[in-house]
């Protein structure tokens, strides 16, 4: 007989994950998880800096990293605004600031100053 906890399984309800674990080969909801998303936490501009600041620290020499950090950021500003003042597609926006995307560093700067940033260097 398996025990309670050595069938268990996480599935996807309205994109909401569950936790499920079998008991008597029934499967039983145990636990709801919920995604992530950074974008909610976003609310001010300092905060959409300071996360911007932390990406760029640990990115390292990953563009991609720095790309969808702008896209969480994105999403936090409102995407549709973002695309007007970019004067770029909307759909081209989630595609370029994707953790699957691969944008020019044109769009990189059209992004952050629309988004009201600004990228500094220091020494290192």
């Amino acid at each position: 007989m398996q025990s309670y906890h050595s069938l268990r399984k996480a599935v996807s309800i309205e994109g909401v994950w569950h936790l499920v674990l079998a008991k008597d080969w029934e499967w039983v909801m145990a636990e709801k998880f919920t995604r992530y998303d950074s974008a909610e936490h976003l609310k001010t501009d300092e905060d959409m800096a300071a996360y911007l600041d932390a990406c760029l620290e640990e990115a390292g020499d990953d563009p991609v990293h720095i790309a969808h950090a702008l896209g969480v950021i994105a999403r936090a500003r409102g995407m549709t605004q973002l695309a007007r003042d970019t004067g770029l597609a909307r759909e081209n926006l989630y595609k370029a600031l994707s953790a699957d995307g691969n944008p020019e560093f044109g769009t990189i700067l059209k992004v952050v100053k629309a988004l009201g940033l600004k990228l500094h260097a220091e020494a290192a």
